[in-house]
């Protein structure tokens, strides 16, 4: 645990939760609660925030993460192997789709968000036919989206402006990106499930690795002119990881 992050624990009746704190040097609003789909409570406080404040504000928010980690733990008792039917939850850009099978005697293969559904439309309805479907459709919206953010980054960067970086996809198991020695920006199509700041936050994170080539306090510095809470969205992504990697 580093010097800006610490874990304490609140009591709310019969309950007891643990949540981590992240101080973050630049944050100026007030102090932030996030439950992550996990089970792990994030608060994001200003540098300068007291420990009696920020048990303060917790305390007020108790009756709420209380009930988010109730309702985590009921989805997690009935947790399976991914089956590819109808009803399971799929993840895009950091909100939750239920998966809808849509059987057709003939016809084309598709795969569309509609009415808060990732609806996949399909004569051959077996879980291997239909992994393969949510995975090409990932992968065409996370190269879309990774490329439109690349451009919208970039152009605040001044060392990638003029020439920003190809963006390659490759699926890794436990890596978000990576930047090649060639200055080729390497990214896992998982990603595109995360929330755009998370995403935003790796993109940043390889850019400024064309910049910086290890993870010195230079790295670190020039990662925070760009994204000043970069430390509380690596968290949050690091505690997405699990699901979101699940396929």
């Amino acid at each position: 645990m580093t010097d800006n992050m610490s874990r304490l624990s609140c009591q709310y009746g019969e309950d007891e939760f643990q949540y981590e704190v992240i101080y973050l040097p630049k944050r100026k609003h007030k102090i932030a609660i996030h439950v992550h789909p996990n089970g792990v409570v994030q608060v994001d406080a200003p540098e300068d925030a007291k420990q009696i404040d920020i048990k303060r504000a917790v305390s007020q928010r108790a009756r709420w993460i209380t009930r988010h980690l109730a309702d985590i733990r009921e989805r997690q008792k009935e947790v399976l192997p991914r089956r590819y039917v109808s009803g399971e939850s799929c993840f895009y850009l950091g909100r939750r789709y239920l998966l809808k099978i849509n059987h057709v005697s003939n016809g084309k293969s598709e795969t569309k968000l509609f009415a808060g559904r990732l609806n996949v439309t399909t004569q051959d309805t077996s879980p291997e036919a239909i992994k393969q479907l949510l995975w090409h459709w990932y992968k065409t919206h996370a190269r879309t989206n990774f490329q439109k953010r690349l451009y919208v980054l970039a152009a605040n960067i001044f060392w990638v402006r003029k020439s920003p970086p190809e963006i390659r996809l490759l699926t890794m198991k436990r890596q978000w990106g990576s930047c090649s020695p060639r200055g080729n920006i390497i990214l896992n199509p998982h990603l595109v499930k995360a929330p755009r700041d998370c995403i935003d936050y790796v993109i940043l994170h390889e850019l400024c690795h064309l910049q910086e080539h290890n993870h010195s306090q230079k790295f670190y510095q020039l990662l925070a002119q760009h994204q000043p809470e970069w430390k509380s969205i690596k968290t949050k992504l690091d505690n997405l990881s699990e699901i979101l990697l699940n396929q």
